[in-house]
């Protein structure tokens, strides 16, 4: 329904018993739930996958194309108790808003069966995992979760959670513990294994899964890794939906507008892409009749998304905090932004893509720039920021590593990593704290202040740069954008780098 209308009765709670009242509302699934086979363990089930894959899955049933791929949801992080709360009663049915400048639209998303917040039930989890009825477990677990060194590609063996569940004896308590205790039972079992769907901003996202997921095993039992190597299938994938977090405004609005009482709504963009790659063990949804571009060769979409639009928010998220602005529409409502990102994508970036079939490279930035811009989806500069030095190694790096082997140019993104750098200080321009949501924030912070004058410190650290701190050349160039940061600010020196004043 659009928001143009008003909803003049009192908002219903959410649950299956109140879907044919809200029919009226908003579009509510038609199809039997009860029905749906549940053949979908998702893990990490946040604002992105129930804007993304649980719509996909939505779909399929709605249009009368399959219910056979229903979803069980598990999360496995203490934070993930309140998704259990909010959902559990609403029979997991929850409200997806698309917002636009033309108006939002609403409707409850069926798709997903069950939840389950494994550290109060790890057993009913692996009951689930180990169901010949699942046939795909996918993961949103973010970029670092899956702890594989974006260098050298090693899995982290001794990331502490890791060590300590392997010392333990009690059930699981990872990701890994939980899919490798599974895939053992299955195997023991002689039940066909799952295919491991990991729908994270990763390039070769299934690639990273596959040596995660088997590293693990490797520390356990030699034979069930190989056997994981043998017969589980890990499919890279594409994944693309702007989905802000859940505020309690958008409650509100989902209340007052549509009429709907909902714990955990999800509001995002009405643009959504999936492009997967066909390699499945255990079978697959049709999600080709759908929307889902399936092909043989993911890799020059995911680079192409990876480091056009990842890389772009990182851009945004870094100078544009430092600016002062605090939202994504606000940066793009700012010329010398705008402009910025253009330039970054058109001048720096793309002529360091490979080919991508189908896929007009000048629409698609011109999408990217008109989506950032969309001033109902509110996202936080921060959440953009969040996880930095998770991201940049996979987003900007990449292109700036390629750019300077090339001789390529690459000013504009040294001056992201200038400003990347410039933001882990935790003090913004205004002499304001900086909360610095990443995992490495204590180290990093540190580092940056330890020398401001001088980047090689934080350099360092190699997992995160690389061998970036040895191109003493470009450690210079950097340098010289970080003395001009500090001396100008964000915006006077976009300027100077964009208009040369």
């Amino acid at each position: 329904m659009d928001s143009t209308g008003s909803m003049p009765t009192a908002p219903l709670a959410l649950n299956e018993a109140s879907l044919p009242a809200l029919a009226g509302r908003v579009a509510v699934p038609t199809y039997d739930r009860g029905q749906l086979r549940r053949s979908i363990v998702h893990v990490g089930v946040g604002g992105f996958h129930r804007a993304h894959q649980a719509v996909y899955l939505d779909d399929l049933a709605e249009r009368r194309i399959s219910s056979d791929w229903g979803e069980r949801g598990v999360g496995l992080l203490p934070g993930d108790r309140r998704m259990a709360e909010a959902l559990t009663p609403q029979d997991c049915l929850y409200t997806l808003v698309e917002r636009s400048a033309e108006g939002d639209r609403a409707r409850v998303i069926g798709s997903l069966c069950a939840y389950v917040f494994a550290p109060a039930d790890p057993e009913r989890v692996l009951g689930m995992l180990t169901d010949p009825a699942t046939r795909i477990v996918s993961l949103t677990i973010t970029e670092g979760g899956y702890l594989v060194d974006d260098v050298t590609g090693v899995f982290d063996a001794n990331n502490p959670a890791i060590q300590q569940e392997l010392g333990g004896n009690g059930p699981p308590t990872t990701v890994f513990g939980y899919l490798c205790t599974a895939l053992a039972r299955r195997r023991a079992a002689g039940i066909a294994p799952f295919t491991v769907l990991s729908c994270d901003n990763l390039q070769g996202n299934g690639t990273v899964a596959r040596t995660a997921v088997v590293s693990f095993a490797r520390l356990r039992d030699e034979a069930l890794a190989a056997w994981i190597e043998a017969n589980v299938a890990f499919p890279n994938g594409m994944v693309d939906r702007i989905t802000p977090q859940t505020t309690d405004a958008d409650r509100a609005m989902v209340a007052e507008t549509f009429g709907i009482a909902d714990a955990w709504p999800v509001m995002t963009e009405p643009f959504k892409q999936w492009v997967l790659e066909n390699r499945f063990c255990n079978g697959r949804p049709p999600l080709e009749e759908v929307g889902v571009q399936i092909v043989p060769d993911v890799h020059p979409y995911e680079t192409m998304k990876l480091r056009l639009l990842n890389a772009s928010h990182q851009a945004m998220a870094y100078l544009g905090y430092l600016a002062g602005y605090r939202y994504a529409h606000e940066v793009m409502g700012d010329p010398d932004m705008v402009a910025l990102l253009a330039r970054f994508m058109d001048e720096e970036v793309t002529p360091l893509l490979p080919p991508v079939p189908g896929i007009d490279l000048a629409e698609y930035k011109r999408t990217l720039l008109e989506r950032f811009a969309n001033p109902k989806i509110k996202d936080t500069l921060a959440r953009l920021a969040t996880d930095g030095s998770d991201r940049m190694p996979k987003f900007v790096l990449p292109s700036l590593a390629e750019a300077l082997a090339l001789g390529r140019p690459h000013r504009l993104l040294t001056l992201v990593v200038a400003a990347f750098i410039r933001y882990l200080r935790g003090i913004d321009e205004q002499g304001q704290p900086i909360v610095l949501n990443d995992r490495r924030a204590d180290e990093l912070r540190r580092l940056a202040n330890e020398s401001p004058a001088d980047p090689r410190p934080l350099l360092a650290v190699q997992r995160v740069f690389g061998d970036l701190g040895q191109r003493e050349a470009w450690v210079a160039e950097l340098t010289a954008t970080l003395r001009e940061l500090d001396a100008r600010g964000a915006r006077a020196t976009l300027a100077a780098f964009l208009h040369g004043t």
